[in-house]
């Protein structure tokens, strides 16, 4: 549901005046709005009880990422390499 109002938003063009806040692990960019999605959902953090939690299981999911990479890593550009998730 909220991913296809996200979509509709991208190609429809509703997110061009829309501020974002970059993902501090991840490092991509998140709008703070988007039409039809609430806010707590552009903010996953914020829907766990325990942030803390969330936290670790974050670093989990980025070391999982890395880990994985590093098998396609060679064929990989420097740009690539630079964009994954900062441990």
């Amino acid at each position: 549901k909220y991913t296809r109002a996200m979509i509709t938003a991208v190609l429809d063009g509703k997110l061009t005046d829309t501020s974002f806040r970059k993902d501090p692990l991840f490092g991509f960019d998140v709008p703070v709005s988007c039409p039809g999605v609430p806010a707590d959902i552009l903010d996953p953090r914020s829907t766990w009880a325990d942030g803390n939690a969330y936290d670790q299981k974050a670093k989990y999911l980025a070391g999982l990422f890395n880990k994985n990479f590093e098998r396609f890593s060679n064929a990989a550009s420097a740009e690539t390499k630079n964009a994954i998730p900062k441990m």
